[in-house]
């Protein structure tokens, strides 16, 4: 089949194999030429070529071999680039670890229902601050839910600032405020004495104590499953609030807030619901409140929302409102009676009265109708006294 040349030889009757050197590996391309002496000799000229090009850097293998197997292990891959929304991804794996149950549930909504399907395929680092404000001003929803949002995307760009994957974090110190009109509806809609008479009435056994104790303590629902017996201070007269659980978490955790670990004292009312209670759980020496369907401990406020709430409301003949309204309404009763809004911020775990301030202020109004007339007693009688016999 004609004579033999350096790195070329026959392969079969219809091709020539070219043998060569490329980037340390030895490589074997097949062309299909019948090995004629001429042919060989082209194929020579060829291989030349190509080494001549590998030594001047400029062999683009591909494009010399196109329909090559081994060509593919040299193509260039472009640099993968890091979107927000790989970032987020990763970054919510690691938080899961870190964070309570329903906490990470709301980062896990926020990152997978926002954020990656409006901003997830903007490289890393090219999200500007502009990028987000017009993400934030054409985004329907609330102020609120929008510095929520923000907010976990601020957390996340944090962390990659720290783990040296962007320069800086564009939203650092950053807020974007949204105007709103006022509210149309006040969320703060509290049970009248009336309507508690009339949803205690149609509730029995254990879900009347539960919602007779939410009544009286102000205590977040969350908190009201996760308690136990032994929370219970019966000399002192007080609760002691230390967990929290809801649908997400599937054992109890630490409370919403550091100043939601508190005591809550009982009142009367909160008292009685507890003693109607101890047939039903003390026992067990565990959890205070079940489920009476299931006898085992509550899975969260969704089953108290949907199996008895809504169904005694109705029955009740009471406008439906939210299980939290419970808490409003020992906010305002206490308020309303003329109860310290330190102590009221106290029992409901708030940090200071400047929640209770902006929350409940209307009923702080109907605290004291005669207002003043305290201190006019105490000092203008004093005051106007000396004035006229000066």
């Amino acid at each position: 089949m004609g004579r033999n040349l350096d790195g070329v030889r026959a392969a079969s009757a219809k091709t020539i194999e070219i043998d060569f050197y490329y980037a340390g590996a030895r490589c074997r391309e097949r062309i299909k030429l019948v090995p004629t002496p001429a042919n060989l000799k082209r194929a020579a000229q060829h291989r030349a070529s190509i080494l001549d090009a590998i030594a001047r850097g400029v062999f683009d293998y591909l494009t010399t071999f196109p329909k090559s197997k081994t060509a593919l292990k040299f193509v260039k891959k472009p640099e993968s680039v890091l979107t927000l929304e790989l970032y987020l991804e990763s970054w919510l794996k690691q938080k899961e670890r870190e964070l309570k149950a329903s906490t990470y549930k709301d980062y896990e909504r926020i990152v997978y229902k926002v954020l990656i399907p409006r901003l997830g395929k903007t490289p890393l680092g090219e999200l500007t601050r502009s990028m987000i404000r017009t993400f934030a001003s054409e985004y329907e929803a609330g102020s609120k839910r929008i510095r929520n949002i923000l907010s976990v995307l601020r957390i996340s760009l944090t962390n990659a600032v720290e783990d040296e994957l962007i320069e800086n974090n564009p939203i650092a110190e950053w807020s974007c405020k949204i105007n709103e009109g006022p509210k149309e509806v006040d969320d703060v809609d509290p049970f009248t004495a009336e309507e508690q008479i009339a949803i205690l009435s149609v509730l029995t056994g254990q879900v009347q104590n539960l919602v007779q104790f939410a009544f009286w303590t102000g205590a977040r629902t969350s908190e009201l499953v996760a308690l136990e017996w032994k929370d219970i201070d019966w000399n002192r007269g007080v609760v002691r609030i230390r967990r929290a659980k809801t649908q997400e978490s599937k054992v109890a955790e630490v409370t919403k807030t550091t100043s939601g670990n508190r005591e809550i004292k009982l009142l009367p009312p909160a008292l009685e619901a507890l003693k109607a209670q101890k047939p039903f759980t003390f026992l067990k020496g565990k959890e205070i409140f079940q489920n009476p369907r299931t006898m085992e401990p509550w899975k969260g406020d969704l089953p108290i929302r949907q199996s008895y709430w809504k169904p005694a409301l109705k029955r009740a003949g009471v406008i439906y409102r939210r299980p939290y309204q419970t808490r409003h309404t020992y906010a305002s009763m206490m308020l309303s009676a003329g109860e310290n809004p330190m102590w009221v911020a106290q029992q409901m775990g708030h940090k200071d009265w400047s929640m209770i301030r902006k929350v409940y202020g209307r009923f702080m109004a109907e605290v004291v109708p005669n207002a003043g007339e305290s201190a006019v007693r105490a000092f203008a009688s004093k005051i106007f006294a000396e004035r006229k016999t000066a």
